[in-house]
């Protein structure tokens, strides 16, 4: 691995240090044609483009870019030409290692663009002049500049501690949280290349929370994507500080002050979810089921599990071993609590893993099961699969006269339960109520203040969310398309808007699947009619 040395860590623009995403300040004009030239901000630095480039990302200060360049006088005098060594320049942007122009030119490439940068002096080689003696003073100069590539910089630790250079990105969005149990793979050096720990060729399993060779490692891991690959220089006060570590449990020895460099790959990681927030009832994801709906509360789920003891002691089976699934309601008290609340978050298709803690499980009773008996303060664990589940409407879901009806149907519901005694689950049954007929109101309010102030973003914001909750997505749609006229960049309505476009998937495909349906039976019936027909 190539040494490397401390880094400066005001050489990097860190993410949380700028206002705007990359790119947002030239999103407003039109994108370059080939052939056509802008002036790019008001340093007077000019870009013409020659070749388009590939994707849409393009580096920022901080990030180490591959280039090839030419640089020239006005009069076409060559005076720098990496294409003449035929070997491209690796540089680190915002450093102005050739010249600062040329690092802001840089920033605003596509990789494998081909532009074309006219520098004023101030920000090409200055009164000083340079290029070999080839460039006079106060001289304007140019450079034809290709983006070969580049690797993206990120001071994880804001202080030049850790510093990740991302070799291969990820897939997704996602990443992991420090309850997820990841599988990576690292290779960790010292400066002079002497490699101190390796994993396996598979990769090594550990909770992210549990920490792992050191405390850089999770801290990196939690930033990265499911298949990225990186590079991290950690100094030593994120690694082994002043005082190294002694060779121990098949690690070599560190010496005192060592900056590491470790090369790191996250091959994958399970999600863990504390369902019940006080880590009694913990989900691990085994895989991920379809869509982007769980079966949520009061649905009609279908399980197939198995169920253990601590120690590996199976105590019941259901969907297994010629065994029948077990089909319940959620929140209806039909199996432990446990069970229940974790079902409740699952996709149909989703394996998991579950611990469950006694108070959301058997207490501390006896309970006499198919296949053992479970002791009294039991800790146990469910490997359960939901198969399928028909979920109960979500209020957003309903058309006003079905909220109505259902707020109804659950206002008696939770009357009854009250006057059995049933407490906690009357509670329940109110707060549904009242989650039903909120949202209706916080329409009306919103549209008062927008008939007398129509451009107020807050309230357009407000009521697209409560439109979205009662699953009028049209009206949802032109709220967020007012809003966003009035205020383009403002960020809430933009993550609102993606959710939208999410529902609207979903929708879609309920429609598709509804009108697959009916035109199916109608088919089915036009055959049946034709065929009768055809025998008389």
């Amino acid at each position: 691995m190539e040494a490397e040395k401390a880094t400066d860590v005001s050489d990097i623009q860190n993410e949380d240090d700028l206002d705007e995403e990359p790119g947002e300040v030239i999103e407003s004009a039109p994108p370059l044609k080939v052939g056509e030239e802008r002036e790019l901000g008001t340093s007077g630095l000019k870009k013409k483009l020659l070749k388009r480039g590939h994707g849409y990302e393009t580096p920022e200060l901080g990030d180490e870019a591959t280039v090839h360049y030419v640089g020239t006088l006005l009069d076409g005098t060559k005076f720098e030409s990496t294409r003449d060594r035929d070997e491209p320049l690796t540089i680190k942007l915002g450093q102005g290692r050739v010249v600062k122009g040329l690092d802001h030119g840089v920033v605003s490439m596509k990789k494998g663009e081909i532009a074309l940068f006219t520098l004023p002096a101030e920000l090409g080689y200055g009164v000083v002049g340079g290029g070999g003696s080839v460039v006079p003073s106060n001289a304007i100069v140019r450079f034809e500049v290709e983006l070969v590539s580049w690797i993206t910089v990120v001071d994880l630790s804001k202080d030049g501690g850790i510093v990740k250079k991302i070799i291969e990105k990820g897939e997704r969005n996602e990443g992991p949280g420090d309850l997820d149990e990841v599988l990576v793979k690292y290779r960790v050096a010292l400066v002079d290349g002497t490699v101190v720990a390796e994993t396996p060729e598979e990769g090594i399993e550990f909770y992210v929370k549990d920490g792992h060779f050191c405390s850089a490692l999770p801290k990196a891991i939690k930033t990265m994507k499911r298949g990225e690959k990186v590079r991290l220089i950690v100094q030593p006060q994120y690694a082994f500080g002043v005082e190294g570590r002694d060779a121990n449990n098949g690690f070599h020895s560190v010496p005192p002050s060592s900056v590491l460099n470790i090369d790191l790959e996250l091959v994958s990681f399970k999600p863990v979810i504390d369902v019940t927030g006080d880590a009694k009832v913990v989900k691990k994801v085994l895989k991920e089921g379809e869509g982007a709906w769980v079966a949520n509360e009061s649905a009609s789920v279908t399980v197939s599990y198995v169920a253990r003891l601590e120690d590996g002691t199976v105590f019941e089976k259901k969907g297994i071993d010629g065994e029948q699934p077990l089909e319940f309601i959620t929140d209806e008290e039909q199996v432990i609590a446990g069970l229940d609340r974790a079902v409740a978050t699952m996709k149909k298709g989703e394996q998991a893993i579950l611990t469950i803690h006694p108070d959301f499980g058997f207490g501390s009773v006896e309970a006499r099961r198919d296949l053992a008996v479970v002791p009294p303060h039991s800790n146990i664990v469910f490997e359960v699969e939901m198969l399928d589940f028909i979920r109960e409407k979500a209020p957003w879901e309903m058309i006003n006269h079905e909220r109505l009806e259902a707020a109804r149907r659950k206002k008696e519901e939770g009357n009854l339960l009250f006057k059995e005694g049933k407490y906690q689950k009357a509670g329940k049954s109110m707060i549904r109520v009242l989650t039903m007929l909120v949202k209706m109101e916080a329409i009306k309010l919103c549209s008062k203040v927008l008939d007398i102030e129509f451009h107020n973003v807050k309230a357009l914001y407000r009521r697209a969310q409560a439109y979205m909750q009662v699953a009028d997505l049209v009206l949802a749609e032109l709220d967020i398309k007012k809003a966003l006229e009035v205020d383009p960049q403002n960020r809430e309505v933009k993550l609102i808007e993606k959710n939208l476009k999410r529902l609207q998937v979903e929708s879609n495909k309920r429609d598709a699947k509804l009108y697959t349906n009916i035109f199916g039976r109608m088919t089915k019936k036009l055959k049946v009619e034709k065929v009768d027909n055809e025998k008389r």
